[in-house]
């Protein structure tokens, strides 16, 4: 699943197969860019910002990409056999003279004007990778509604930007309460420490081509896709349920003898707290 740690691990991909290198081959697979042409154009730099991708091109230009639940690119050596899926879930194609950078299942792909592109990523909170990163402002944001459940908070990509249902869960779990208690009610040492844990599990795992945060071998995760599987740190089975407002699935696992705080009960239906929906 495509969080900060991953789309970093795009943008670096990207960056060092395209960067100072001219495009040969454009081919954006949107109706609204059917007929834009970027060959001919140098490729300045790809750059992450929270859960985007910005790649700069040479005349202004920044193509605006979001991977969202399972897009992905690929970059393939000239020559090379496509493998990233069928065809038709291709939504771009960037090529040099020897590189082929191919966009699947891309929700969003925009060209626009490079100052302008704060349109698409002027409202996100501090990057979590970025160097804009500012843990004061991170704590704030996130404690600014106070009755929120906090595992709503992290994913709101206005507060801080890179978390996703992974990190959530996960930074839950370490945090030793649930993703439903209020952020208001959130131990003000445990509150104090969130910023910092956040990044330094991102940063742990954006060189690895397999995400851990328990440092286990073969036990990746503490919590998130484990259930019913017993806790790691007690043995309790781990519980799973829905959370947000019901506008995307937001699989959410926790231990319910680890984690203190409020949590649906066993069989109840998924939790629907109608709020507008974040952007990401």
């Amino acid at each position: 699943m495509p969080e900060g740690d991953t789309v970093w691990q795009a943008a670096s991909r990207l960056h060092d197969s395209l960067a100072g290198k001219v495009l040969t081959r454009s081919d954006l697979r949107v109706p609204k860019l059917a007929t834009a042409d970027l060959t001919g154009r140098t490729v300045l730099d790809v750059t992450p910002r929270g859960k985007h991708l910005l790649t700069r091109i040479e005349g202004g230009l920044t193509l605006h990409s979001h991977l969202r639940m399972d897009g992905a690119w690929k970059v393939f050596a000239n020559g090379q056999r496509w493998s990233g899926g069928p065809a038709h879930q291709i939504r771009a194609i960037l090529g040099t003279h020897d590189r082929t950078a191919v966009g699947y299942r891309l929700p969003v792909l925009d060209l626009l004007r490079t100052p302008d592109e704060q349109r698409v990523v002027g409202h996100l909170g501090p990057d979590l990778l970025g160097p804009d990163w500012d843990p004061g402002q991170a704590l704030a944001n996130l404690l600014a509604d106070p009755a929120r459940p906090l595992g709503e908070a992290l994913l709101d990509q206005r507060n801080l930007a890179g978390i996703g249902n992974v990190y959530k869960s996960e930074l839950c779990f370490l945090l030793g309460v649930t993703p439903w208690l209020p952020v208001g009610a959130l131990p003000a040492d445990r509150a104090a420490k969130l910023p910092a844990l956040a990044k330094r599990l991102l940063e742990a795992n954006r060189d690895r081509p397999v995400r851990s945060t328990t440092g286990r071998r073969g036990q990746d995760l503490f919590t998130y896709g484990r259930a019913p599987r017993p806790c790691l740190r007690c043995g309790t089975p781990i519980r799973v349920a829905d959370q947000g407002d019901g506008s995307r699935e937001r699989p959410t696992y926790w231990c319910p003898t680890c984690q203190a705080g409020p949590a649906p009960a066993p069989g109840s239906p998924p939790t629907r707290r109608i709020r507008p929906r974040p952007p990401n």
